[in-house]
């Protein structure tokens, strides 16, 4: 294993990685203390400020995607990705979530839900459409594994370590300690994370400076010398960023339906009155806008290991930003950049993991074996809690199987994987989510067939290659689900107002 660490940077980062588990620990025993119910695990039982609900917010939307992965597909493809992945994508994001953040918690709290599945099971009067959506959660394990698998590369550069062992003890640390805090803790952990999380990206946007000595057109002239497309706005040589169809179009599709994912949406009822939502929105976006800027960095990268190789041996996609944070630091820079690099890996795998299992038990376990429960209020809530620790062990062995399998063969990166989960779920989520709060009298018919229309496209336009863009060897997962999005949307249309005409 080819290590760019020094000896004293891996001892250092030993420490302070020893020192972050600590502290991390204090906030989750805490949090523990305080959690009775489910209910506790899910939405906590504190006030919290609109401040840190908006910092749990930015770091749990920006995670390794955006400060570890995200990067190494700007070092392979260049401005077109910046273009994409900076600009076009943050910018639907923030509307998208300024629209549905009101209404939903507006809806949210008048339907009371603990979770995504359980908002739409109670919004639409249907326990099926709750089981269906909590089943369909299960696609998000894809996110936890390209979470787990960008720490692992982040922290085995770093301590110089088997990337085995690293994911072992990832996994079993995360997975283990959020068995006990959920909400309660993770709104301070996610907070400390997201204020890490934000020097560091200070830290690595400045750390280009000296590619600009000769002004943003001698770094343009570094940047074209790469290669033809390396410094244009689209970039027939990828495929994720070939035209403006992929790189704006989808993106600005993708961007709005991104928000419909269980850990973003619902972080607003986290916030008990409805005056903060304002300064909870205002600050989540600010430190947004700042971290989703961090995918520059792939351009410095590139710059640095022009051949994207490290003593002669190729740097895999998914460690292109591990690899030139540790040759480009000093020891305890390095260590600094390495903990804001974990945090956001961190912060959205705690809040991936706390609404996951909370789906898996209060939508789908309980409907299933409710019978199996106790009648008595204080030992269902202990059988509840109990089965929420097992549903965590079972995501944590999928979790470890599925990333050790990403770090042997992707395809690629991790990030593809990943998209294609996720940007399956939200596809089928946007509908039911977007009709419930705009859309009066919206039928269950209706948004039950969207949402399964849009996993049938999804995955058919996908796997079945149906159009020109998708006969690579690798596929942009952000097209089949653009197409998926907008078949729903037509179909969820067409059947409502039909039906409304019908009625007439």
């Amino acid at each position: 294993m080819n290590s760019l660490a020094s000896t004293e940077q891996i001892t250092a980062t030993w420490v302070v990685v020893i020192l972050y588990m600590v502290v991390i620990l204090f906030f989750v025993v805490r949090g523990a203390l305080r959690v009775k119910s489910i209910s506790d695990y899910a939405l906590g039982s504190i006030t919290f400020s609109p401040l840190a609900v908006g910092l749990a917010l930015a770091a749990s939307m920006t995670s390794a995607a955006t400060f570890i992965i995200n990067p190494g597909f700007i070092a392979l493809y260049g401005l077109s990705g910046v273009l994409s992945f900076g600009i076009v994508m943050p910018l639907a994001i923030f509307v998208s979530l300024t629209l549905m953040t009101k209404r939903f918690r507006k809806s949210g709290s008048n339907v009371k839900a603990l979770t995504m599945a359980q908002w739409m099971g109670k919004m639409y009067n249907s326990n099926a459409y709750a089981i269906f959506f909590a089943f369909l959660s299960l696609l998000l394990i894809t996110f936890i594994v390209l979470i787990c698998v960008g720490l692992t590369q982040v922290l085995s550069s770093a301590l110089n370590l088997e990337p085995f062992w690293v994911l072992l003890g990832v996994v079993v640390f995360v997975f283990g300690y959020m068995m006990f805090g959920g909400a309660n803790s993770m709104v301070y952990t996610n907070a400390i994370q997201a204020t890490l999380m934000f020097i560091v990206a200070i830290v690595l946007l400045s750390s280009g400076t000296e590619f600009f000595d000769n002004g943003i057109s001698g770094f343009m002239s570094e940047l074209k010398e790469i290669g033809p497309h390396y410094a244009s706005w689209t970039n027939p040589d990828s495929f994720l960023f070939r035209d403006y169809f992929e790189i704006i179009f989808c993106q600005i599709v993708i961007g709005i339906a991104i928000v419909c994912q269980p850990h973003i949406i619902t972080k607003s009822l986290l916030l008990k009155d409805e005056k903060d939502v304002n300064k909870y929105l205002i600050y989540g976006i600010i430190v947004l806008a700042v971290f989703f800027q961090v995918v520059v960095v792939g351009l410095f990268a590139r710059l640095k290991f022009p051949e994207l190789t490290v003593n002669g041996a190729a740097i895999p996609m998914d460690g292109i930003v591990s690899a030139y944070v540790v040759s480009e630091f000093s020891v305890y820079v390095t260590i600094l950049v390495v903990l804001g690099l974990i945090s956001a890996g961190l912060s959205t795998l705690e809040g991936l993991i706390q609404s996951l299992s909370t789906t898996l038990t209060a939508d789908l376990i309980k409907p299933i074996f409710g019978k199996s429960f106790s009648a008595d209020e204080i030992k269902r809530s202990k059988q509840e809690i109990l089965v929420n620790k097992l549903v965590i062990v079972f995501l944590a062995v999928v979790g470890f199987l599925l990333s050790y399998q990403q770090m042997v063969s992707p395809n690629l990166s991790v990030g593809i994987f990943a998209q294609n989960g996720v940007y399956a779920y939200f596809s089928a989520a946007f509908v039911p989510v977007f009709f419930g709060m705009f859309i009066k009298e919206a039928k269950l018919s209706t948004v039950f067939t969207a949402s399964v229309v849009a996993v049938v496209v999804h995955f058919s336009v996908y796997y079945g290659k149906f159009m020109p863009y998708m006969k690579e060897t690798v596929n942009n997962p952000g097209i089949a689900s653009t197409i998926a999005l907008l078949v729903s949307v037509a179909v969820g249309l067409i059947l409502h107002f039909g039906r409304r005409k019908a009625h007439v």
